[in-house]
C-alpha cells in the first residue's frame, strides 16, 4: 500500500524556509520511507495535550507533524520544524 503525502498550506511555508539539504532528506524520507510503510503509526509517535490526534515522525534534528486519515489512505503533513521549535503553540 502506498500512502499519499500531502501539506497543508503552513507545513509547506515552513519546509520552503529550510536549507535546500534538508529540505530535499525531508522529502526523500517522506517519499521512501513513510509513503511505502504499511502503517505509518508504526514509524511514528502519537502526540498528546493540545497536539492529541497528531503524529510525530523525526529526521534528524527535524520533526514532521501528521494527521493519518485511513480512509483516504493519506498523511497530512500540518507542520515541519527544528525539534526545539516545532511543539510550541505558535
Amino acid at each position: 500500500m502506498i500512502w499519499k503525502v500531502e501539506f497543508d498550506n503552513r507545513a509547506r511555508k515552513e519546509l520552503r524556509k529550510l536549507d535546500k539539504q534538508t529540505q530535499d532528506r525531508i522529502l526523500k524520507w517522506l517519499r521512501e520511507s513513510l509513503a511505502t510503510e504499511k502503517d505509518p503509526r508504526r514509524v511514528g509517535k502519537p502526540l498528546k495535550g493540545h497536539m492529541k490526534g497528531l503524529w510525530r515522525y523525526r529526521v534528524g534534528e527535524y520533526r514532521i507533524i501528521s494527521q493519518i486519515q485511513d480512509e483516504r489512505i493519506l498523511i497530512l503533513v500540518v507542520r515541519i520544524g527544528h525539534r526545539r521549535d516545532i511543539y510550541g503553540n505558535k
